[in-house]
């Protein structure tokens, strides 16, 4: 791994920055982080503006645009563009990570009854058709069932996030018994804590997996 990697990150939307780039400080201090912003995808994804398709090209060019500035990695944190990132990642020579991908993997390690609880609908299909294909790569039985945490969204970009945490925790709370219980978003890693005081099912989040992912492919490579 390079002494001091440099990781571009990502971000089709603000509230998915601060968790990354904390989770990163704290696990791995020595990385040198550039962060890329673009709030129209996800916009564009919500509102329906642009077809899946012209985003994912968006997504694509995005990986061109950070390659330019040498990176050892690039990690997106956006849940909602699976495949865009797939063929940024296939015609990459540096490692690209989706968002999830590291997160559903520790999730096989827990069981086959996974629930996972998300705050932003587009995201949902794609990212349960992201485990099932893994699941299916992996050999595992595996299965997931959702949970969506209505209005958690809209509270923690209009700065309420308490409410956001609470709306998470209340949505866990419908979750039963299950094997893992998965915050889908890299925004709400920060209702992990409220989480687990309602829950004693083991609780994921992707920041912390997809840093942990990312120092591994770098491992023993050097620029």
């Amino acid at each position: 791994m390079p002494l001091k990697p440099r990781i571009a990150l990502i971000h089709a939307t603000r509230v998915a920055v601060e968790p990354i780039e904390t989770a990163t400080k704290e696990l791995w201090p020595d990385a040198d982080i550039i962060t890329i912003l673009e709030e129209g995808l996800s916009a564009d994804r919500a509102s329906g503006v642009a077809t899946l398709d012209e985003l994912n090209a968006r997504i694509v060019r995005l990986a061109r645009y950070a390659e330019k500035m040498n990176p050892d990695g690039i990690l997106y944190t956006c849940s909602a563009f699976g495949s865009g990132i797939e063929e940024a990642a296939a015609t990459s020579d540096i490692p690209i990570l989706k968002p999830n991908e590291a997160m559903f993997e520790a999730a096989f390690f827990e069981g086959d009854d996974i629930a996972m609880i998300y705050t932003f609908a587009p995201a949902c299909k794609g990212m349960e058709d992201e485990f099932v294909k893994e699941a299916a790569a992996r050999k595992s039985s595996a299965r997931i069932r959702s949970v969506y945490a209505e209005g958690a969204l809209n509270a923690l970009k209009a700065g309420d996030a308490e409410t956001h945490d609470r709306l998470i925790a209340e949505a866990a709370k419908t979750v039963g018994k299950a094997d893992a219980i998965l915050l889908a978003h890299f925004s709400m890693a920060r209702a992990a804590s409220a989480v687990r005081a309602v829950t004693d099912v083991p609780v994921l989040t992707s920041p912390e997996a997809a840093i942990h992912k990312l120092q591994a492919a770098l491992s023993g490579k050097s620029k």
